[in-house]
């Protein structure tokens, strides 16, 4: 049974899908995705609990969240097992994600009391209030960097505030999708509250074309483009588009050459470099300085362990899939004719196809460099003249999710704080930390100003304002008859 609506474990009647360890080609998931057909239900169900849920007791509304949170616990092998056997990221990572899911649900009680909460003030004719409504039904599409997670990250929020959901995980990993629901199912959640279908390319498409009020979705630039130009000339649709991006880190007057490389490949290595906030773009002074920080970035390239998800101290594990190899491979290539010259090629490993080392290239002289996001282990090599330069190179893209500067020099991260185009923009630290209990997201072509984690709460409620008195009054005004 691979589909979940109204409350009902049911077959899809949709194509084949399945998903495999990239490791083993071991199949993890196998099912039937779901028809138009499957999704137009999957959207009747979701509309016909909204009003029950929307008019459920937040405290009752919260107490199943937590009960989820709960449940989540009672899976902490089962789910970051799965996590990794889908998508080949190492256990330590995965188990960090489970983590990262429980805690979801506290921080959301918190924003949403912070952002959306309700609020009443004493006025001379009464009272004004502020309360928070549902949109209604939203769809939420999830990624397979974290399938657990990102998702996550839509799913409470929106439920905390009322809104009923039609899941379509990610292809790559459907049988994390199917634990995500299992929890929620098991934590007391209403019947068509949160309905789950499994697809690829087609299914996404049904769940864009559905009875929907909102699309919360995590994915590529392209894909969230699509879907913005879809949705256009419909402003009732709430799109909340968590997209990619080229991310810099600039390093710039430090003394502390190993500490300044371990977060710069961190930064662009970490997940096998399969996080949106993974540093595309190092940022280095010419000269002497620049070039022992590449080269310590290089040593540690050289040395990161790889292997399987289940394998002893590893750091990173496979891509999603060989296709996923094969772009990095092409990307790489890509590069280079652009005239960028190979610090350390990324190749393919003998591991599995999905498999693939660190790379580093220098693009100091390359010539109309393609402002892309690679996902992958892939970092490239800018050299600067000076630090308003380093920073016109960062600012050089369509994007804008993540940045950073690594430096001594606190004045240096004075300007780049107000310079640098970038929503989450950190300093001495990795690009690819996020907290959940601050705002995700960029400008640019990185989403559509609609940031997550904390200011989730934002794109799952709408404002109704009222001013209210308790009886009708006599109104009177200049020229208006007594």
């Amino acid at each position: 049974m691979s589909l979940f609506i109204a409350g009902q474990w049911i077959s899809g009647t949709g194509p084949e899908l399945q998903s495999t360890d990239p490791a083993t080609g071991e199949i993890v998931w196998a099912g039937k995705s779901a028809s138009p057909g499957d999704v137009s239900e999957a959207y009747k169900a979701a509309r016909g609990a909204f009003l029950g849920w929307a008019r459920t007791p937040l405290a009752e509304r919260v107490e199943i969240l937590r009960k989820y949170a709960s449940v989540l616990d009672e899976m902490a092998d089962e789910l970051p097992t799965t996590i990794s056997r889908e998508v080949g990221k190492v256990l330590w990572e995965t188990r960090t994600e489970l983590g990262a899911m429980k805690g979801k649900v506290e921080l959301s009680i918190k924003s949403y009391e912070d952002r959306t909460g309700n609020t009443v003030s004493d006025t001379a004719f009464g009272r004004s209030e502020l309360v928070h409504r549902p949109h209604g039904v939203m769809a939420v599409m999830g990624p397979f960097n974290f399938p657990g997670h990102l998702p996550n990250g839509h799913i409470v929020p929106a439920l905390l505030a009322g809104n009923t959901i039609v899941f379509k995980p990610s292809e790559f990993a459907p049988a994390t999708g199917e634990l995500l629901v299992k929890a929620m199912e098991k934590a007391g959640l209403p019947a068509g509250v949160l309905n789950l279908v499994q697809g690829a390319r087609d299914t996404g498409a049904a769940l864009l074309d559905g009875d929907l009020d909102g699309v919360l979705f995590t994915g590529s630039a392209a894909t969230g483009t699509f879907i913005h130009k879809k949705f256009g000339g419909r402003p009732e649709v709430m799109l909340a588009l968590e997209m990619g991006g080229n991310n810099p880190l600039i390093a710039w007057e430090f003394a502390d050459v190993e500490a300044a490389a371990d977060i710069a490949a961190q930064s662009a290595y970490l997940t096998s470099g399969q996080r949106c906030s993974c540093a595309r773009r190092l940022i280095v002074p010419e000269g002497t300085e620049g070039e022992a920080l590449v080269q310590a970035v290089l040593a540690r390239a050289e040395g990161v362990k790889i292997g399987k998800w289940d394998d002893d101290g590893v750091f990173m594990g496979s891509l999603v899939n060989d296709r996923a190899a094969d772009g990095a491979l092409a990307f790489q290539q890509k590069l280079e004719e652009a005239g960028g010259k190979s610090l350390k090629k990324l190749e393919k490993l003998p591991i599995s196809d999905a498999f693939v080392s660190t790379g580093i290239i220098d693009m100091t002289d390359a010539t109309n460099p393609p402002d892309e996001e690679l996902f992958g282990p892939f970092l490239q090599v800018y050299r600067a003249m000076s630090f308003e330069n380093a920073l016109r190179i960062a600012n050089n893209t369509q994007y804008g999710l993540a940045g950073g500067l690594i430096s001594d020099n606190k004045a240096l991260w004075n300007e780049a704080h107000i310079s640098m185009r970038a929503g989450i923009l950190n300093f001495n630290r990795p690009t690819a930390g996020a907290s959940s209990a601050l705002p995700f997201g960029g400008p640019g072509i990185s989403g559509n100003h609609r940031p997550s984690a904390w200011y989730a709460a934002d794109y799952c409620a709408w404002p109704q304002a009222s001013q209210i008195a308790d009886a009708p009054e006599r109104m009177s005004a200049q020229g208006f008859p007594k």
